[in-house]
């Protein structure tokens, strides 16, 4: 039977059970029921049961189960459920249930990066619809907290309940309770989250895990010492979504370092996260893209699942990147993880597969995380590992570079060659005709740089040599001449190139500073004196424009429509530097002097540095319409100057 505990959860969620239920819905929660001999009516009072139970701090079944098991069962049956498209409620608390200021939606969910890619799709697909540039748009990445979801309007304090009404707590603050890092309250929707090192060493022998303890931190009964000396700590605080570390870019930056962004989002913070969110930044878009009576289709999370396997690895496979470098795939006969049958998990570099002993007949511990490829948790059982002599597509000698093996021959390689024309165009953003099957096939025939393709302008009869029909010759020509023809910012078309560091920010910020032709005679010195630049990704950068000098001009004086980037220094010197130079500013809202792109556009011509989102390098933030006051409040707390559309305008002279 079920616990005093759990009885009391679900009495408080209005779930009334007699024993024979109690009994079977605990059979069903130990695998004795099988959830296929369920009706839908039962299978649907399991998951209500299951998730009063998992939100009031005593589950019945793991997360993964609830997932995998009991919820893919339902939507497998019947997708349009009405349980699968309303938000999950907390569990009741003593207090006065009232209207939640603002509504608290689910989040949508993936397991994987076909889900992501779908959704990225989606966006790509909305935005098409309302004419936004969609290679313009800001992705926002912010640790998925596995906390107590809670809502702070700076005067009350509200559980989610079930979105639209919650309960009252407001007693928690009064408390003690505090707000992360030491922020004001009013900063909208959070999770109350305790420090995982902290219950590790002080709580874990008096709470069986985290929830446990959210859930008694908000109970109306009076706190436990142990309780009450974790929120004086400040180990257990509310975390205010607003003010979660976050990383933010384009989608060709997103998707060029995926499992690196994801992993550092996913280790942000010491509190339990299983997953990390995905959303966009752009409120028109938003806007348009909606919600469901679940979530927001302008967001999705790639939750963790922690289920793991040891497996034996059959072989270590080296694969090599655009930049030369040799990644070791491990592979193993297939194995069921989390629902997807996988048989390879990449390891980091060669470094690794030399200290940790990865090699055929190594005994590893796997953990699919959400991630792109499951990632190696552990060595079980090392083996003297084997490292390859030559590079797997060309076949030269691999030289060591501290701990990784490079293929250093970056003119002859078919995947190096492949992997660096699919990188420009995919940077460029403006030619949908080269993907990476055609390119294949052009370096197949000796089109073997991205000099060599637009060379096809010219003599279009290699493409009909080739075996491309006469219409598809056609398209793949205009798409070259498109590409050069349509404005693009000289930063893009510099960080097109592929050099080590210079990403689109990087390449933004050397431009504000130096003409694009100037770039390669630089120094060390001379990148190291402009701010964000570090001894180590100067010399990189140095040595990266080196190598790629000869191609670079080659290509550039095929004649591209590039946008100048202003120079600070002709600014001054043209006393055209104004108010917001060197400044960085964040846009929000709907402006009525232009279009937010327009504006963000004319603020880089003033020499300000446009971000996507508040953070505590933040100079100014820029209020249009319909701005929430949470918003607001998240700057200053911030310490973040907040600008009308008309004092910014004014600030600099242009109304």
């Amino acid at each position: 039977m079920f616990t005093k505990n759990q009885k009391e959860i679900l009495e408080r969620s209005n779930v009334v059970l007699s024993d024979h239920q109690q009994q079977r819905i605990l059979n069903i929660a130990n695998n004795i029921l099988d959830v296929k001999s369920l009706d839908t009516a039962e299978l649907v009072d399991f998951l209500t049961v299951a998730n009063a139970l998992y939100r009031g701090g005593d589950q019945i079944v793991s997360d993964d189960g609830y997932d995998f098991i009991f919820l893919a069962e339902l939507k497998n049956r019947e997708p349009d459920h009405p349980f699968l498209h309303a938000v999950e409620p907390e569990a009741g608390f003593e207090g006065k249930t009232v209207e939640l200021p603002a509504r608290m939606l689910s989040t949508d969910k993936t397991y994987d990066d076909e889900g992501i890619k779908n959704w990225i799709n989606r966006v790509r697909k909305a935005a098409d619809d309302i004419g936004k540039n969609f290679d313009d748009l800001v992705f926002r990445l912010t640790p998925k907290l596995d906390g107590f979801a809670a809502y702070d309007d700076g005067e009350k304090f509200y559980t989610r309940g079930d979105g639209k009404r919650g309960t009252d707590i407001s007693r928690v603050f009064e408390r003690g309770l505090t707000v992360a890092g030491n922020g004001t309250r009013g900063l909208g929707a959070g999770e109350i989250v305790v420090s995982k090192k902290y219950f590790s060493e002080h709580l874990s022998p008096y709470f069986e895990n985290t929830r446990n303890f959210q859930a008694s931190v908000v109970k109306e009964k009076e706190l436990e010492e142990h309780a009450a000396k974790a929120i004086r700590d400040k180990a257990a605080v509310f975390f205010p979504f607003a003010s979660l570390p976050s990383w933010s870019g384009l989608a060709v930056e997103l998707m060029d370092d995926y499992d690196d962004v994801v992993e550092e989002i996913w280790n942000s913070v010491d509190y339990d996260v299983d997953g990390v969110i995905f959303e966009i930044t752009d409120d028109e878009l938003k806007k348009y893209m909606g919600a469901t009576n679940h979530h927001h289709r302008w967001q999705i999370a790639l939750k963790s699942n922690d289920e793991a396997a040891e497996v034996v690895v059959v072989s270590v496979k080296p694969q090599t990147s655009r930049n030369g470098k040799v990644t070791p795939v491990a592979q193993f006969e297939p194995t069921k993880l989390s629902g997807a049958e996988i048989s390879r998990a990449t390891a980091h570099n060669y470094g690794m597969v030399r200290d940790k002993g990865i090699g055929k007949g190594a005994v590893i511990r796997l953990v699919r995380s959400g991630l792109v490829i499951p990632k190696i948790e552990e060595v079980i059982e090392p083996v003297t590992p084997e490292y390859p002599i030559e590079c797997p597509s060309c076949h030269s000698k691999l030289e060591w570079v501290d701990d990784n093996l490079f293929c250093l021959n970056s003119t002859a390689c078919k995947d190096q060659i492949e992997k660096t024309i699919i990188h420009f165009f995919d940077t460029l953003g403006n030619n949908d005709g080269f993907g990476a099957a055609t390119i294949s096939i052009l370096n197949e025939h000796g089109i073997s740089s991205v000099y060599d393709v637009y060379q096809l302008e010219k003599h279009p009869e290699k493409l009909a040599d080739i075996g491309y029909k006469e219409k598809t010759v056609k398209n793949l020509i205009e798409a070259l001449s498109n590409s050069r023809k349509v404005k693009i910012e000289d930063w893009r078309f510099l960080a097109a190139f592929g050099v080590n560091r210079l990403g689109l920010g990087v390449a933004e910020k050397l431009l504000q500073h130096h003409n694009i032709e100037s770039i390669f005679d630089l120094k060390v010195d001379d990148f190291v004196i402009i701010d964000g630049f570090a001894e180590i990704t100067a010399r990189q950068i140095t040595e990266g424009l080196q190598k790629i000098r000869d191609q670079f001009f080659k290509i550039y004086e095929l004649g591209f429509n590039l946008e100048k980037t202003p120079l600070i220094t002709e600014l001054k010197e043209s006393g055209l530097l104004s108010p917001v130079a060197g400044k960085q500013i964040v846009f929000t809202g709907s402006m009525l002097h232009g279009k937010r792109p327009e504006m963000q556009a004319e603020a880089k011509k003033l020499g300000a540095k446009v971000a996507s989102s508040v953070t505590g390098k933040t100079d100014y933030l820029v209020t249009g319409e319909k701005v929430g006051m949470t918003k607001i409040a998240a700057a200053e707390a911030k310490g973040v100057k907040v600008l009308t559309e008309d004092e910014y305008l004014n600030l600099i002279k242009k109304k």
